[in-house]
């Protein structure tokens, strides 16, 4: 497993963008697949996207965000543009040594989760 910390979040009106930051600890991280989830408030929490040698995304956030990482940094980032209120909720890391899962039950390292909130 790795520890995750993300930061980055906030308050943005529709519209903005905001960019969020994973940083892992851990010599190995550039094989794992690392992922960004998100929950909103009375709902499960969902696939949002992931990366290792390829992205993938969920349809509703496809073309306004951008996950990317730099293995350097052991960091992941999720660029989030042309944000909408319905995007509002936590959003967490999270890493899985399984590679090109999607899964939420395969990811077994998390982040505490940072809160994005979009207002019209």
């Amino acid at each position: 497993q790795v520890q995750l910390v993300e930061s980055g979040g906030g308050l943005v009106q529709a519209g903005g963008s905001l960019r969020l930051s994973c940083a892992a600890s851990g010599r190995t991280f550039s094989i794992y697949t690392m992922g960004w989830f998100r929950q909103a408030p009375g709902k499960e929490r969902e696939f949002v996207a992931a990366i290792n040698w390829k992205t993938y995304y969920l349809d509703s956030v496809k073309g306004r965000f951008t996950i990317s990482r730099d293995n350097a940094k052991n960091t992941v980032y999720l660029q989030m543009n042309s944000l909408k209120p319905e995007d509002t909720a936590v959003y967490y890391c999270a890493a899985t040594p399984l590679v090109a899962s999607t899964r939420l039950a395969d990811f077994d390292s998390w982040g505490q989760g940072t809160q994005v909130t979009v207002y019209n």
